[in-house]
């Protein structure tokens, strides 16, 4: 009995040094499995949650490859991130864009023609609707009109360029991202810079669509406290839409729970919603690059600072909220 189990304990010896001879990493596994007594704890952890994962994908009417392609799906919606992670040096910005020294001329001219989009779009509109310009009847564009184009056009943008640069295309956005360490704070005289010349070249644009009128009666789309409105009611209204529209930027473009298909259409009806909101007493700006455009263009400054510093406050304030009592994403520094 005796010599059969010597036997076997030399052959077992044999075949262990065999295996360590063919695969030196064997050594490493059993040292460490007599060194950590979780080792094989953490082995096993780890082949159950596999073996769960696997179930999980197959065992729920999905075949292996469905599973699979699904898993991609929900991959690619996490990615949206909220410049909260980082990958090779990258931060993570709005709707899945990356944020990094290496892209940033791409993401600065993204940031400049989706600003001239939308500056164009509703300021045309604006402009056509003071003019009492129509299109193909007697009626003209009204107000509904005006709140209209900058949704629709919003809405556009994002879709074309918010995994480029996070279509950005407001100053105060990206001042809002950057209080809440979601966008790095060396970018944002860039991503500012860029709205600012995106939102001039919109207000030349209308200029020439409309000529002489346009600025003389219309101030290519600016916009103004309207008569009897004052500076500090102006303010209040700009603060409040604006936080409207930034809350629903900072929910769908850098949650991970929200669906990332819906985050173009909830931006663009946002930012409509605070344009009707806003529309009759300031004009509805919630974003001093499209105001600030047209002011140079027409020469005319009424008002200026709150149409600069009202979106800003707006905006961080809604960052903040979300940020401190809505959001599951961890911030990084």
């Amino acid at each position: 009995m005796d010599d059969e189990r010597s036997r076997r304990e030399e052959e077992a010896r044999r075949e262990a040094e065999e295996r360590r001879r063919l695969d030196p990493r064997t050594d490493d596994e059993a040292v460490r499995r007599r060194e950590d007594q979780s080792f094989d704890d953490e082995r096993h952890g780890a082949r159950e949650g596999r073996y769960r994962r696997r179930s999980q994908t197959s065992g729920g009417g999905l075949s292996g490859a469905a599973g699979r392609v699904a898993d991609r799906i929900l991959n690619r919606g996490s990615g949206r991130g909220s410049g909260r992670g980082s990958t090779g040096g990258q931060t993570q910005g709005l709707y899945g864009s990356q944020i990094d020294a290496s892209n940033m001329l791409g993401a600065a001219v993204a940031e400049l023609v989706g600003t001239f989009i939308l500056v164009f779009t509703g300021c045309a509109v604006a402009t056509a609707a003071v003019l009492q310009s129509s299109t193909a009847g007697p009626l003209s564009y009204d107000s509904l009109a005006v709140a209209l184009a900058f949704g629709l056009a919003l809405t556009v943008v994002v879709a074309a360029i918010g995994h480029v640069s996070g279509a950005h295309v407001n100053p105060a956005v990206t001042l809002a991202l950057a209080a809440t360490k979601k966008f790095p704070w060396q970018f944002v005289p860039i991503y500012v810079g860029a709205q600012l010349v995106g939102a001039i070249l919109g207000a030349i644009a209308v200029w020439i669509t409309y000529g002489e009128p346009g600025r003389e009666l219309a101030d290519v789309g600016a916009t103004f406290p309207v008569e009897d409105v004052g500076d500090i009611q102006a303010f209040v209204v700009e603060v409040l839409v604006t936080f409207i529209l930034v809350f629903v930027v900072i929910s769908v473009a850098t949650d991970d729970r929200a669906p990332a298909g819906v985050a173009p259409l909830a931006v663009g009806f946002a930012l409509a919603c605070g344009v009707l909101i806003a529309g009759p007493v300031t004009g509805g700006s919630l974003n001093p690059a499209r105001t600030l455009g047209p002011m140079i263009l027409a020469g005319r400054f009424d008002a200026v600072w709150v149409y600069i510093l009202a979106p800003i406050v707006g905006a961080v304030l809604a960052a903040l909220v979300y940020d401190r009592f809505a959001s599951q994403s961890d911030a990084t520094g």
